[in-house]
């Protein structure tokens, strides 16, 4: 197996509403330049205090179920010692501990092996800061 690696940036708008916007096509446009049908890895992370990366399913419910369970878990009201932006930002601080800044997938044959259902996903709770850079880096 050859060796390479090769890593991109993404610039993403989330907006200024609690986001989960799918970055899979992203990541799979990134692995037929990057991967050229090779197997390896592909590393995703979003490199903000206040941002994670899933895998979940889109489109069908989970999404917004995510982020009200992210509600529940993290209340945006004043318990925070964090204080500054939005009332109740110190739980955005938070959230990366619950949900990581990072995933790693295998990629076979160029191709992410993701299950029939799964996406991959960034999870910004932060309405104060509407862009982010996500680096996809892929090591085969």
């Amino acid at each position: 197996m050859s060796t390479g690696f090769t890593t991109r940036t993404l610039e993403i708008t989330t907006g200024t509403t609690e986001a989960v916007a799918d970055l899979t096509t992203d990541c799979a446009t990134f692995l037929q330049e990057a991967a050229d049908g090779r197997d390896g890895l592909l590393n995703i992370f979003v490199p903000h205090a206040t941002a994670g990366i899933a895998l979940l399913e889109t489109g069908a419910g989970s999404d917004e179920d995510l982020l009200a369970a992210l509600h529940d878990l993290l209340p945006a009201d004043n318990r925070w010692r964090h204080r500054h932006g939005s009332p109740g930002h110190g739980r955005d601080h938070v959230l990366p501990a619950l949900v990581p800044p990072h995933a790693t997938l295998p990629v076979v044959s160029g191709r992410l092996a993701l299950g029939t259902w799964q996406s991959i996903c960034l999870i910004d709770t932060n309405v104060d800061n509407p862009h982010r850079q996500v680096r996809l880096s892929f090591l085969g």
